[in-house]
């Protein structure tokens, strides 16, 4: 089978935590390779995710590094046991890989924890906000073609399906009050999504805090989404931006992301005290 040309960021995230393993058993790729009766390639391929690998073959690499972390293996052999395709599959081709690996690790967190400075973040957007944000993003210049900018916000819409779950995944969402008061649309389309918002306040797994503007905020507060993973070592940090979208998940990373956002729950307001607060914005427009 000749290696995946796109690997996924979870394909890739695998990859990566089995060579922290092999790095760690003080082993080279070539060593491993001679184990393994194969070359050097492929355990290159292997660890950077275009090669997929069985579950058993995970828990025999682990033995051969004398991996003791029984919960890590664990998982690492569940993701790779891994062979259904999500709905996001559908969009491969369509839009970039970036959009496939968000709603991706959005489908497999065990919580997911966010913070948005400037927009209502994208799993909460209606279709009529979306489509306006994308259009008018610098990032998209010159202006997306209309088939792509549907694909992009029919994307977005679908990945609310988390909640649809049997047992969808916790969302905490912080939300700067300068998101619910940028003007990137007509009035009527704004107080549609923050209805919208407010209504998504009530589901039971979520919950949507303010971040006022008389808060006292630190400069290293900026958008992001954090998402567990079954295990807090396979926790990542999507970092948000204009123009491209990247993971993080190194130990001392996730530890000062998972310190920033309790630093930003100390300072915004309650969940109750947030529902009031962004219908008295409606209100006001």
């Amino acid at each position: 089978m000749p290696p995946r040309s796109y690997p996924t960021a979870r394909q890739r995230r695998l990859g990566a935590e089995l060579r922290k393993l092999r790095e760690k058993a003080g082993l080279s790729g070539s060593q491993v390779a001679a184990y393994l009766g194969g070359e050097r390639a492929q355990v290159s391929h292997i660890e950077s995710g275009r090669y997929g690998i069985s579950a058993e073959r995970v828990r025999r690499l682990a033995a051969h590094y004398s991996a003791t972390d029984k919960h890590l293996i664990d998982a690492l052999a569940a993701i790779a046991d891994e062979r259904s395709k999500g709905w996001w599959e559908e969009y491969r081709g369509i839009l970039s890989p970036g959009f496939l690996d968000l709603s991706e690790l959005e489908h497999h967190a065990t919580y997911l924890r966010a913070v948005q400075m400037l927009h209502v973040p994208g799993i909460f957007q209606t279709a009529e906000y979306a489509r306006e944000v994308m259009s008018n993003s610098v990032s998209s210049l010159p202006a997306l073609p209309a088939a792509e900018l549907k694909a992009r916000v029919e994307h977005r819409l679908r990945r609310r399906e988390i909640f649809d779950r049997p047992a969808p995944p916790t969302f905490e969402a912080f939300i700067h009050e300068a998101a619910l008061r940028m003007r990137y649309c007509e009035p009527a389309t704004m107080r549609e999504q923050l209805d919208f918002l407010s209504d998504m306040s009530a589901f039971p797994t979520v919950t949507i805090r303010v971040i006022p503007f008389d808060s006292r905020i630190t400069s290293s507060v900026h958008s992001l989404l954090y998402a567990g993973g079954p295990i807090p070592q396979l926790d990542t940090v999507q970092i948000d931006s204009a123009f491209d979208a990247g993971f993080l998940d190194a130990e001392a990373q996730l530890l000062r992301y998972r310190a920033l956002l309790d630093s930003v729950a100390e300072i915004a307001l309650d969940a109750d005290e947030s529902s009031k607060f962004i219908r008295q914005i409606a209100k006001e427009l």
